[in-house]
């Protein structure tokens, strides 16, 4: 029996989910749920839509609700609201609020006797993993995290969030000299402006305020004030040519030493390089829910993070099979 799917929200995640099912022969889409009018939107597979206050009605129907809203508003109250009827996964990436998240969805999951992961995807959550490995492996030394270069969708939805925005890119990029001193064994003390730099692109709404928004998007908490940012104020044609693509990807380093007076140096090196940022992290939700949907039938209720998955879990491949392949 294939593990039923219902699909919450439907930009760019949403989508990425629909094409993810369809390369998992275990799981199905059985419902599209969106904030728009159902009649409007046409499932490239056939999913049928319908409006998201038509989901508590379906909760015989699904196994597994993926959430594929965004983090700056529609996650922190989407989330612990589904969870006590749904088993849900959701990509909450707002780093400082995670534990906040996951107390509010843990209470309203341990309600329903349901499971419930957040935080799923990439960064949180693929490159979470590399950095509990790369700690546990090498508890002397330091970690590392660079971004990009490539668009962040949670940025670019806060840019968008902003009053007098039309439509915005927010892109991440490394800086070069920093990622360059990690990977030569330096271990420096990096500040989180010496990592990254932000560049965005902005489409005002006719009549806006130019000044107050570049201000209130490089003053914006947990997502530009730390950094060194720089606003572009564009056409939307141009945004359109230009900055249509969602690429992304960047590398986890843990840099450590071993022997009694730690004369041996160790690098350890997760790298991703994404030509669509929604629909890798589309899939990595998608096998979540597959997770998800092992950790219900067990009784494990709750909220989880991928670290608390048996990595088998993942996967529909089974046990036996990945120890003899895989391992």
């Amino acid at each position: 029996m294939s593990i039923r799917v219902g699909i919450y929200g439907w930009g760019n995640l949403g989508r990425g989910v629909e094409l993810a099912l369809r390369q998992n022969p275990d799981m199905r889409g059985v419902a599209v749920f969106t904030r728009r009018d159902p009649k409007t939107i046409v499932t490239k597979t056939g999913i049928p839509v319908y409006s998201v206050e038509s989901a508590e009605k379906m909760t015989d129907e699904i196994d597994v609700l993926i959430l594929c809203g965004g983090s700056a508003t529609d996650l922190p109250t989407q989330t612990p609201a589904l969870a006590e009827k749904f088993c849900v996964v959701d990509s909450f990436d707002t780093h400082a609020k995670i534990p906040q998240h996951l107390s509010a969805v843990e209470e309203a999951a341990k309600k329903g006797g349901k499971t419930a992961l957040i935080s799923g995807g990439w960064d949180p959550g693929m490159f979470s993993l590399a950095r509990l490995y790369g700690s546990a492996i090498l508890p002397c030394g330091k970690d590392y995290t660079f971004w990009g270069k490539g668009v962040s969708q949670g940025h670019s939805d806060a840019v968008r969030r902003v009053e007098g925005v039309a439509d915005a890119k927010q892109y991440t990029i490394p800086v070069d000299e920093a990622v360059a001193a990690v990977r030569a064994g330096k271990n420096p003390e990096l500040s989180t402006g010496e990592k990254h730099r932000r560049e965005c692109f902005v489409v005002a709404k006719e009549g806006a305020d130019l000044a107050r928004i570049e201000k209130e998007i490089k003053e914006m908490p947990n997502y530009f004030a730390d950094y060194q940012t720089t606003v572009h104020f564009i056409s939307q044609e141009e945004l359109n040519e230009k900055h249509s693509g969602l690429p992304h990807g960047g590398v986890v380093l843990r840099s450590g030493v071993t022997g009694l007076n730690g004369e041996h140096t160790h690098t350890i090196e997760y790298s991703l390089k994404l030509t669509s940022n929604p629909e890798f992290t589309s899939s990595v939700l998608v096998a979540c829910a597959r997770a998800v949907y092992k950790l219900y039938n067990e009784g494990n209720y709750g909220c989880k993070t991928l670290f608390d998955v048996p990595p088998a879990y993942l996967s529909s491949t089974d046990r036996e099979t990945l120890i003899k392949n895989m391992l």
